[in-house]
């Protein structure tokens, strides 16, 4: 590995984080509903999950579920129906308003099971490594799967903390929505909104 590659992986890791996708929406809406710490441990979570995909494809797992189109459709389905369930829900609280003193009653545990499970119910994560990290491995430097662990080590960094970015920003965006009480009535709406989009994209995405 050179400085070279190392740092075209990195500018293009970043550019495809920022592209919205389910990881960024997921912590978007969190933030913007239930305050910025709700997006930090949403983040937490969402990282938690990509080191699962980041050892699957080092080691060769993710090459067998992509060759299993039963796998690869089963989680797929589970992840749109999991968010879907968290549209339903944020649309059925849609008429309650919400308490500003939120973020100090949230509980944390739960919001970072709830990226670990939507990170690891997005299949097509995976597909992505196995695509997109074998573009920047040196085969003439060989320890292949070592090269891939560490390029998987900066996109997981880089990746944490652009969602610790967008935590701090929808956070702010969701305090100035919960002291205006006309608006802070829709934010479960705007929330139920995005995880409905996130799901949909998921469950009608091609392989």
């Amino acid at each position: 590995m050179d400085f070279l590659s190392v740092i075209s992986f990195l500018g293009a890791a970043i550019v495809l984080t920022l592209m919205p996708g389910p990881d960024n929406l997921f912590t978007l809406a969190q933030s913007i509903s239930k305050g910025k710490n709700a997006g930090i441990f949403t983040s937490l979570g969402l990282c938690t999950g990509l080191i699962v995909h980041i050892t699957a494809a080092t080691i060769g797992v993710t090459a067998i579920i992509y060759q299993s189109a039963l796998a690869f459709t089963v989680v797929k389905y589970a992840g749109a129906a999991y968010l879907l369930f968290l549209a339903f829900k944020s649309f059925k609280e849609k008429g309650s308003s919400f308490n500003l003193n939120t973020e100090t009653s949230l509980d944390y545990k739960s919001l970072y099971k709830k990226g670990i499970i939507m990170n690891l119910l997005n299949p097509k994560l995976s597909l992505f490594f196995l695509a997109f990290f074998p573009q920047f491995i040196n085969h003439e430097n060989g320890h292949a799967s070592i090269q891939m662990l560490v390029y998987g080590m900066i996109f997981l960094v880089q990746a944490l903390v652009i969602f610790l970015l967008i935590s701090i920003f929808a956070g702010k965006v969701g305090s100035f929505l919960r002291k205006n009480p006309s608006l802070s009535r829709k934010i479960n709406i705007i929330q139920g909104s995005l995880f409905a989009i996130i799901g949909l994209k998921i469950a009608f995405s091609q392989k």
